[in-house]
């Protein structure tokens, strides 16, 4: 059986406040896109674990797909399995790879070995793996509230649009994203994005992040204005980056006069 954990972007991030656990809560849009991974599983005499694609560093038990089946081998009688995980969503983007590949992993060993969980107890599972993780669970738009575990769904649809993914040859780290942050209050709320024009996004929508991002990796910013140039509606780094997203209406034709060498775009 095989499944295609696919990515998910940012529209809009704000960090609110900090926690007293020295977390931060934020308030997002995940919205699922096409990019995608495979995961396959299938019968073994014993549980085994492989990778392709994109080098994947560490051991497999280091893996949040490993994570992801040990959660329900720890509570459910598996039998072996042989996971094998091709790896096409970049790492440090922002685009929340990781956490889909585990939620995939989630929802297809309970299908694959009959276990009855519902979408409910799902999300509790994988609650424990990220943060983000529950969003992939039912892998709909959604405003997110938290740490972003806290998820309402909401009316956003832009399968009439093009969206492009450019990823530079760089990552950033979390904590770097969260250096020198200042939380704050929203000026917009993302709830109610659906009630304005896409066209309108570029002046009320901001990803905080790109304050303390943009300054240490300058070719992230010109990533985002670059987009802009090439007619995108709209345009931001996705989650903590490096990834950074445009819609279209229609992409122009000669993108490579747009953007610089040596990235990787997604679309």
């Amino acid at each position: 059986m095989i499944v295609f954990p696919n990515a998910k972007i940012n529209i809009g991030l704000n960090v609110v406040s900090r926690r007293e656990d020295g977390y931060h809560n934020l308030e997002t849009i995940f919205y699922p896109v096409k990019l995608a991974d495979a995961l396959e599983i299938a019968d073994s005499d014993e549980t085994e674990f492989s990778y392709s694609g994109l080098h994947i560093d560490g051991a497999p038990e280091n893996n949040l797909v490993y994570k992801a089946y040990s959660l329900l081998k720890s509570d459910f009688e598996l039998p072996g399995l042989n996971i094998h995980l091709h790896k096409v969503i970049p790492f440090g983007a922002g685009l929340g790879g990781g956490s889909s590949d585990a939620a995939f992993v989630l929802k297809l060993i309970n299908e694959y070995c009959s276990l009855g969980l519902n979408s409910t107890e799902l999300k509790q599972y994988a609650k424990e793996i990220g943060a983000d993780c529950p969003f992939f669970i039912e892998n709909k738009a959604s405003f997110a509230r938290g740490i972003g575990d806290q998820l309402e769904p909401i009316q956003i649809d832009l399968s009439k649009f093009e969206i492009v993914i450019v990823k530079p040859q760089i990552s950033v780290s979390t904590p770097d994203a969260y250096r020198n942050i200042k939380p704050s209050q929203p000026s917009f709320n993302l709830k109610e994005l659906n009630k304005i024009p896409l066209e309108e996004w570029r002046d009320f929508v901001v990803n905080d992040f790109e304050k303390t991002v943009f300054p240490k990796y300058p070719e992230i910013q010109n990533i985002k204005e670059a987009l802009y140039k090439m007619g995108a509606l709209y345009a931001a780094m996705s989650g903590s980056g490096s990834a950074v997203f445009g819609i279209f209406r229609h992409l122009p034709a000669n993108t490579d006069k747009f953007l610089p060498k040596g990235i990787f775009i997604y679309r």
